[in-house]
């Protein structure tokens, strides 16, 4: 029995990413991570790193982040407490949905995850307090090649479903894409 379906999106390999559970009166069991079920989808990459995030309040909003290659890298994200609403933005260069996003409610209910492959940028908008987020990465973070999407891009026009509320410093000073923006090749 597979632990995972993979889901296609609107967008050309971003994939919902269910998680099936097996379970008694006891609680349950729930793969995050299998090398054999995964190989159709993370083929010759590698899990280069592990991030947990904890973000505190409702509204908060983290992202929209990308590197740059050679260190692009493909993200596989899952909210393990609270609920969020994650966000991916095709940033890829001569993509049909070159600067469209697609948005999906990942929770630690509804056991739902993404995959995120290269040259997209990743955030997400918390939906209540208290959330934690579970990120594995195909590439290591290299601060030089990482650049991130101001979040409120009216060329993006993402529809955070709550007013904007904290974001880091860094976040906030990320500029608004320019029609001279090619895209990246991941």
């Amino acid at each position: 029995m597979s632990r995972f379906d993979f889901i296609p999106t609107p967008l050309s390999g971003l994939l919902l990413v269910e998680r099936k559970t097996l379970g008694d009166a006891r609680g349950y069991l729930q793969r995050l991570w299998c090398q054999d079920e995964w190989q159709a989808v993370f083929s010759d990459r590698r899990i280069a790193q592990v991030n947990h995030t904890y973000t505190a309040s409702t509204a908060t909003v983290r992202g929209l982040h990308f590197q740059y290659p050679p260190y692009a890298e493909a993200k596989y994200v899952s909210c393990l407490r609270g609920r969020v609403l994650d966000v991916a933005v095709d940033l890829r260069a001569g993509s049909p949905t070159f600067l469209q996003w697609h948005a999906e409610e990942l929770s630690a209910a509804n056991r739902l995850s993404l995959f995120i492959p290269e040259g997209f940028a990743h955030g997400f908008q918390t939906l209540e307090d208290d959330c934690e987020m579970l990120y594995v990465h195909s590439a290591p973070y290299v601060a030089e090649a990482e650049h991130g999407v101001n979040a409120m891009d009216p060329r993006l026009g993402i529809a955070w479903p709550l007013p904007m509320g904290e974001q880091s410093p860094r976040d906030r000073q990320f500029a608004f894409l320019d029609h001279s923006f090619m895209g990246v090749t991941p």
